[in-house]
């Protein structure tokens, strides 16, 4: 299925299920963390009606999930 562009409340349901949790919020971007390692990942998504497609790209990447396991979860 290719990719298309997502409202924030089903990309922030997917990164919730992925065992993300919301960090903070600063204007209309809200900062999603996880604990990886000894380390600490964040990604930072836009709270639009619709996230571009390149943005979702950049979101996935930064969370580290492939575009098929973000359309499974």
């Amino acid at each position: 299925m290719p990719l298309k562009s997502l409202p924030f409340r089903e990309i922030r349901r997917r990164l919730l299920a992925a065992g993300w949790r919301e960090a903070g919020q600063t204007g209309s971007h809200v900062k999603f963390a996880k604990r990886v390692g000894n380390g600490l990942r964040t990604t930072i998504v836009p709270k639009h009606r619709e996230v571009a497609l390149g943005t979702l790209r950049g979101i996935q990447r930064q969370a580290g999930i492939s575009p098929e396991d973000f359309e499974r979860l």
